[in-house]
């Protein structure tokens, strides 16, 4: 290997180097993410990784101005700022019903991604199994190689992507430590049945093991469906560890806030991983962020009536195309079978969207563990008229049926 030093800019020639960790084989970067970078380089629009292009609500900018001249640019409490904590708690306490207590409950951490990490290390030893249905976001199975744990994989079965009672108990049977559910899911859209939690609770218990929810889009459901917060069931708190985060329920995922609520026992080892992962979430954000939690009812209802427009405007886009999609019931994400358009695989034509199309989806293989190649994810948190600008180019394929 040929190293240019800037120093001195010669060569220095290295006859070897120590190899990196061999956990890091088992995954790759974020397939997500390194399509936001194509889609970039080709100017396309971006339906692929899961942003807003438009501003939170104006109480959270508001309040981010007010938090930058403000004295809170240096560090908080590592578990979370005391106010912040307090109006998280108090929001938990009117969705959920659950009494939750800011200092035994909850730490906070740099966005639901974070919550997850320090989860899955807090609940796993090296060597334990951790249940994960699929598809499943990307960072899931990650997340349990990088805690030295073994994913168990069990499949959601299409068009509901509901599970097989009897896939999970095959699945219990192994002795996992723990199991994942992201309710509602990314990337399908599903959302969970009160009485599918129930069973899951169910094995959970039979098997004694964690239930570790992830619920960023709890209040992006569409109506019939409901959100069942896992936590809330009869029973469940003391082994749920709940996820979250106020990116997609605020239009935020830049500030990269978020949350683990769990029992007092557990919280207390979260925090420790927790700390020495990032010592804690920025302390300007936590103070802006109150505005947000702090917010009406009516901000929920307005935000479910506000995807559901979008969803439908998405939906009827794709019908005109003539591509089958599976509709979502919560989230915003839909999953398009591009079978009919005769590509090899899912990443070819991900990459055939980008460039030909201009408009960038996510290959669908990258949420699946079994062989699944005939789908992208394409997401609509985007304003009417960006939907309406990646519409007119989708458009385009109805030449090519």
């Amino acid at each position: 290997m040929l190293l240019r030093l800037p120093e001195t800019g010669g060569l220095h020639r290295f006859s070897a180097m120590p190899l990196p960790a061999h956990r890091l084989a088992a995954f790759t970067e974020s397939v997500i993410r390194g399509t936001t970078r194509m889609a970039n380089q080709y100017g396309a629009i971006n339906l692929s990784q899961g942003f807003p292009d438009f501003d939170p609500p104006e109480e959270l900018l508001a309040a981010l101005e007010r938090a930058a001249r403000g004295h809170n640019h240096q560090y908080a409490v590592t578990w979370g700022a005391p106010a912040f904590r307090n109006a998280l708690a108090a929001k938990i306490r009117r969705f959920s019903g659950l009494p939750i207590d800011p200092d035994q409950h909850l730490v906070v951490t740099c966005g639901s991604t974070e919550a997850m990490m320090v989860a899955m290390m807090t609940a796993c030893n090296p060597g334990d199994k951790v249940i994960v249905f699929s598809p499943f976001y990307e960072n899931y199975a990650a997340d349990a190689i990088l805690s030295g744990a073994e994913p168990i994989y069990v499949p959601l079965h299409p068009p509901d992507f509901g599970f097989d009672p009897e896939d999970l108990e095959k699945a219990f049977a192994q002795k996992p430590k723990a199991i994942i559910v992201c309710n509602p899911s990314n990337p399908t859209g599903k959302v969970f049945t009160r009485g599918e939690l129930m069973e899951i609770l169910r094995l959970a218990e039979k098997h004694d093991a964690f239930v570790i929810t992830d619920e960023p889009y709890e209040h992006i459901v569409y109506q019939p469906h409901e959100h069942v917060h896992f936590a809330a069931l009869p029973g469940a708190f003391e082994r749920t560890i709940t996820c979250n985060s106020l990116s997609k329920t605020y239009s935020i995922t830049g500030w990269r806030l978020g949350y683990v609520q769990a029992a007092p026992e557990v919280i207390a080892q979260a925090r420790k991983v927790h700390d020495f992962l990032t010592v804690g979430a920025a302390a300007p954000l936590q103070e802006a962020a109150v505005a947000g939690l702090e917010l009406p009812d009516s901000y929920y209802t307005g935000l479910r009536d506000l995807y559901t427009a979008k969803r439908d405007l998405f939906l009827n886009i794709l019908r005109e195309t003539g591509l089958p999609f599976t509709e979502p019931q919560g989230a915003y994400y839909v999953m398009v079978d591009i079978s009919t358009l005769g590509f090899a695989n899912d990443n070819e034509a991900s990459e055939w969207f980008i460039r030909e199309i201009g408009v960038a989806g996510v290959a669908g293989s990258s949420f699946f563990r079994e062989p699944v190649n005939h789908l992208i994810r394409f997401h609509f948190a985007k304003k009417e008229e960006t939907l309406r600008a990646a519409g007119e180019r989708l458009m385009r394929l109805r030449e090519l049926r």
